[in-house]
């Protein structure tokens, strides 16, 4: 071969080795991570999704592309997001609760799994448990369910309350759902209860205002995950009113809140990484049941019960998961 030629076969196996790399990482089952909060406040959870990715044998950047969106507790640019993957024609959509609905209306031929606190039959996402049907499956967190336990065991540490409120979001799906039973619960424990709303920072000053207002005794935070991307800056002002309040998740808790009570959020994210990995591979969300994480954690600030100048009942203690002092 002559040297002009061996060069030139150099110069196009240098240009085809990049090519073929790049048409490789094309060639990559794609999901789309479709949040509608922030990256930095759900590390854990994305970690806990990627273990269970890893567990049906795919590792991001290996054998898997993530195309990840994250709303930043901004609920109405899901619908984008949404469209904008099913454009990009992602193999799979992950999406937690607040973005489940606009995903479900974007396709329905893209699988989708979900992460949700809310009773997914109720809300019209599938058609059963065992059995969803169509194109979605997922993992549901004890939550929405676990609303009136929240209403108990506040009212078991501050026993002389006699006028709760509840903080919900009201553009996440299950704040009706949250209202309706929290409403029953409280009637049932002849408590007087007031429903506040708030979407956005802004609404937490005016909201705790109106707290002051109303003689609110005690506070629920319902489970959304704008509220738990803020749980730092809500318990502050917790702190900041001593108002007694109880939330989901344990964040909460670790930020100086009192006390909080939900399913584990990492938990649910690992079984949908476990669940997209089964469906890439070819299984069909139809066939796969929903799973309902049963795993519930109670935590107990007792540095800020003291604070409150709250006696926690030895009960309640020895029924704790963890207690921060």
């Amino acid at each position: 071969m002559k040297r002009r030629d061996f060069i030139s076969l150099l110069g196009s196996a240098a240009v085809a080795a990049p090519l073929a790399a790049h048409a490789q990482q094309a060639a990559l089952p794609v999901i789309g991570f479709l949040n509608s909060a922030s990256q930095d406040r759900y590390r854990d959870s994305l970690r806990a999704f990627h273990q269970g990715l890893a567990e049906s044998g795919y590792v991001e950047g290996r054998n898997v592309s993530i195309e990840y969106r994250w709303a930043e507790g901004r609920y109405d640019r899901i619908p984008a997001m949404a469209a904008d993957l099913v454009r990009r024609q992602v193999n799979l959509i992950s999406a937690n609760g607040p973005a489940v609905h606009a995903v479900k209306a974007a396709t329905t031929t893209i699988p989708i799994v979900f992460t949700a606190g809310f009773d997914p039959i109720e809300l019209g996402l599938v058609t059963s448990l065992s059995r969803p049907g169509g194109n979605l499956t997922g993992a549901s967190i004890l939550n929405t369910e676990l609303g009136p336990k929240r209403l108990e065991l506040l009212r078991e540490l501050v026993p002389k309350a006699a006028v709760i409120a509840l903080l919900v979001n009201p553009a996440n799906p299950n704040a009706e759902s949250l209202s309706r039973n929290l409403h029953a619960a409280a009637r049932a424990l002849g408590l007087q209860l007031h429903v506040l709303h708030a979407n956005a920072e802004r609404d937490f000053e005016p909201v705790f205002v109106r707290l002051v207002e109303l003689r609110v005794s005690a506070l629920v935070i319902g489970n959304d995950p704008f509220f738990t991307t803020r749980a730092e800056l809500l318990a502050a002002l917790t702190l900041r009113h001593a108002l007694p309040a109880i939330s989901q998740y344990r964040e909460f808790s670790t930020a100086g809140g009192l006390m909080s009570y939900g399913g584990s959020l990492i938990d649910t994210y690992y079984k949908a990484g476990v669940y997209a990995g089964r469906i890439i591979k070819g299984e069909k969300p139809a066939d796969l049941p929903v799973q309902q994480t049963t795993k519930v954690e109670l935590i107990v600030n007792l540095k800020t019960a003291k604070a409150f100048g709250l006696a926690v009942p030895l009960s309640l203690l020895g029924r704790a998961d963890e207690v921060i002092e």
